[in-house]
């Protein structure tokens, strides 16, 4: 089974990044035919700093690898090293209904959120589908905000099929009901447009801020507390144990939950599962030639699935003569 998922190289990653792909992606590393790959392409719809993106290309990278994800496993690279894609969004771009790409929420939701409205930006769910579909994947893990452009990945291919003969593998969403949407530290669903993250990497005082920030009630500590509208308990349960969080939930149903204790009880938790973590991606950004040579050779490998792919494409529409 091919499973592919990307990345932005947008900011610092953060813990809703790896819940809600990264961990997810390198746990198939063993079982499954595995792409992972740095959208650069996609993140030009918000970055416009040369240095910005291009750092964060390599920290990103830095990133999957501190976690635990092996290149000789699995296929990484960085998207714009595979021009092939933007060749297949073009002509996927000639069957995509406008009204298909007018009815996605993300576009709306992103100008809304002040991020400029650009060509770019409406057609990002095209460019997402190229991405899937030039390397015929079967599942593609994605959080709920995503699950609509996965949509119109499966409803191009499928147009594509029905007009050219069958050339694409239609895919299908990978999403964790128990991690589709991380909430950040106001409640929201996390996202790094929100200002409301904890970062995977943050470390030492930034990170206690961070985490003692996290918006909770004023509700007394003996006092009954409802634990499904608590962010603070929904993180909990992200790095807790289930004997744990069993003993969190009573107290909270019963009266007993300090919230500020809580918050250094997670604080611990980030530590004790990120921080071998973030010594690793310090070597790894202490070497960035060897960290863009691991990249080079993960491109080279993507395009040789690319290639394939793509003259078929090719033959199909009739641009092979």
């Amino acid at each position: 089974m091919k499973i592919l998922s990307g990345i932005q190289p947008s900011g610092q990653l953060h813990i809703g990044n790896y819940f809600g792909m990264m961990q997810t992606m390198i746990s198939n590393m063993e079982s499954s035919e595995l792409y992972v790959f740095i959208v650069d392409l996609h993140a030009l719809t918000s970055v416009h700093d040369r240095e910005k993106l291009a750092t964060g290309t390599l920290e990103a990278a830095a990133d999957f690898l501190a976690l635990g994800l092996d290149p000789d496993k699995c296929i990484f690279w960085v998207q714009s090293d595979v021009p092939e894609v933007c060749e297949l969004m073009w002509a996927l771009s000639t069957i995509s209904p406008m009204g298909l790409l007018e009815r996605c929420h993300s576009y709306k939701d992103k100008v809304a959120k002040g991020i400029a409205p650009s060509h770019g930006l409406f057609s990002y769910p095209v460019l997402m589908a190229a991405d899937i579909l030039l390397y015929q994947a079967d599942r593609v893990p994605v959080g709920k905000d995503q699950k609509q452009h996965l949509e119109v990945a499966r409803d191009l291919a499928i147009k594509f099929n029905n007009q050219y003969g069958e050339t694409f593998v239609v895919p299908e969403p990978a999403i964790s009901e128990t991690t589709a949407i991380v909430p950040g530290i106001d409640g929201q669903k996390m996202s790094k447009s929100y200002g409301n993250t904890i970062p995977i990497f943050l470390e030492g005082k930034q990170l206690k801020k961070r985490v003692m920030a996290i918006e909770t009630d004023a509700t007394p500590v003996e006092m009954p507390k409802d634990p499904d509208n608590c962010n603070l308990y929904k993180l909990m349960q992200l790095f807790a144990d289930k004997e744990r969080m069993e003993q969190i939930h009573s107290l909270y149903v019963n009266g007993g939950a300090a919230y500020g204790y809580l918050k250094l009880e997670l604080l611990d938790l980030l530590n004790e599962k990120f921080g071998k973590a973030r010594e690793k991606k310090k070597e790894y950004l202490s070497d960035p030639q060897m960290l863009r040579a691991i990249l080079a050779k993960g491109a080279d490998k993507a395009r040789e699935k690319a290639t394939v792919t793509l003259d078929l494409v090719r033959d199909r529409i009739g641009l092979s003569y």
